[in-house]
């Protein structure tokens, strides 16, 4: 087998080292020994964007907001298929990721970063949130709901919080949440929350296969 290779390290403000390792092709994210993303299972978080982008259909100057860079890859599956007058803002807080995707992953941007629709906010995603005037949030933070890398995010899936993101959302807006795993008290906190929800179960691989990932579709009612 191949070894894996260490390429960089990043610290996440108020939580633990994440290690950015290469192995042959493929690269991958860890904090610990838990595999946070890597560049064989991009398909359900590509799927966060093209579902989300279906469920809004056709309407012009929509407004996007993704929370977490990653690798790139919910935000290259957005500009795929979103017309040329849209705005997607990618909020990041971790300042190593968008070295890396300029780096040693710069092959994964696709030219995503420098897309004219895209906009990079770095700091908390709470920030855009509270500015608010979105079609489409798209959350792919801290694995999700059980705010495994960083304990101060768990506040996003709070009745607060979900409060505050629905506020956010425009009218006939769409909150999409990944998660790697389904979780049935955050679906009745969504709903409690005042939002019409759909689940939908994704594969981790974009050939269909993989792990079994998740997602929230919600509107507000």
């Amino acid at each position: 087998m191949t070894p894996r290779e260490l390429l960089a390290t990043a610290e996440i403000p108020g939580g633990d080292e994440m290690r950015l390792y290469r192995r042959g092709n493929d690269h991958m994210i860890l904090l610990e020994r838990t595999e946070l993303m890597s560049t064989r299972m991009s398909g359900s978080e590509e799927a966060l964007a093209t579902l989300t982008a279906q469920r809004l259909g056709a309407k012009p100057r929509q407004r996007w907001l993704i929370g977490g860079y990653g690798m790139g890859f919910t935000l290259r599956a957005a500009l795929k298929v979103l017309p040329a007058d849209a705005e997607v803002t990618v909020a990041e807080l971790v300042p190593e990721i968008m070295d890396w995707a300029r780096g040693p992953m710069a092959e994964l941007t696709a030219g995503g970063l420098a897309d004219k629709r895209t906009r990079i906010h770095m700091g908390d995603v709470a920030e855009p949130i509270r500015e608010g005037g979105f079609d489409a949030i798209l959350l792919d933070v801290d694995n999700g709901p059980d705010a495994l890398v960083r304990a101060a995010n768990q506040w996003l899936y709070e009745p607060g919080g979900l409060a505050i993101t629905k506020a956010a959302l425009r009218p006939g807006g769409v909150l999409a949440i990944w998660s790697a795993g389904p979780d049935a008290r955050f679906s009745k906190t969504l709903l409690q929350a005042g939002f019409r929800v759909e689940e939908q179960e994704v594969r981790g691989r974009s050939n269909g296969k993989g792990p079994h990932h998740f997602i929230w579709f919600c509107r507000a009612r």
